[in-house]
């Protein structure tokens, strides 16, 4: 069940999409297990090589008119077919991810645009799976990218332990990081009226703020592997989320 591959590999989003209106649910699921998929592709092997044919396979999945019995690829069709326009939003989010097999450091234009291309990208195609209008694009995206680069902090120590500097570990970098990613979500927040019946899919992100907030105030959480909420902080903020509709 993709519930349960959400539920295993990306516990947040999965208390998250539990919070959401049972109807999105199930398109959800899907969308969240092929992104685990994708983003797992590129460390399965040290050899590029075999971790190319990885990100290759879901690249061929997107692109192919044919479903392919696989217990992701299959029901993934189901929703492109539902919602074409996902098609490309999913492909570029692939072609990023090979920068993960690089693991080169990132410059700052091209970190800006991964993240645009992986998370805000995935948060766009949920929206759209979940009948998103056209005018919700500018506000999903920046959440989506604020959400991406909270992840992507927390993910640095591990990165780091895996041979990827992806990023400047300078605390005046980090916190100027930190303050954008704050940037891009007081974007979303001012056009949270534009997501329309999508809006629930913002749900995901409910960490978002918290986490930039305690990046900017002290970066060093970042290479200490410290930055996280309290178990009570994301518990309350996730209830105050799904009560009120804002982030």
């Amino acid at each position: 069940m993709l519930a349960d591959l959400v539920q295993r590999g990306d516990p947040d989003r999965f208390a998250a999409t539990l919070a959401m209106p049972a109807a999105l649910r199930e398109r959800l699921w899907v969308l969240w297990a092929f992104n685990l998929e994708v983003a797992r592709a590129p460390w399965v092997s040290t050899n590029p090589l075999i971790a190319e044919m990885r990100l290759q396979f879901w690249a061929d999945v997107v692109e192919e008119a044919t479903p392919r019995a696989h217990e992701v690829a299959g029901p993934l069709h189901e929703v492109m077919t539902a919602t074409p326009a996902l098609r490309p939003v999913l492909a570029k989010l692939i072609a990023a991810r090979r920068l993960d097999i690089a693991r080169e450091p990132f410059a700052d234009s091209a970190f800006d645009a991964y993240l645009e291309d992986t998370a805000a990208g995935l948060l766009w195609a949920a929206a759209l799976s979940c009948e998103a209008p056209p005018e919700a694009e500018t506000a999903f995206r920046a959440l989506g990218w604020a959400m991406g680069l909270a992840n992507f902090l927390r993910a640095l120590p591990e990165l780091q332990a895996r041979g990827w500097a992806a990023l400047d570990m300078d605390p005046a970098a980090l916190r100027l990081k930190a303050q954008e990613g704050l940037n891009h979500l007081a974007i979303a927040r001012a056009q949270r009226a534009a997501m329309g019946r999508a809006a629930p899919v913002a749900l995901v992100g409910w960490q978002a703020g918290g986490l930039l907030h305690l990046a900017e105030e002290n970066p060093l959480r970042v290479g200490e592997g410290k930055l996280a909420l309290s178990e009570f902080r994301k518990r309350g903020g996730l209830l105050w989320q799904a009560f009120t509709g804002r982030f």
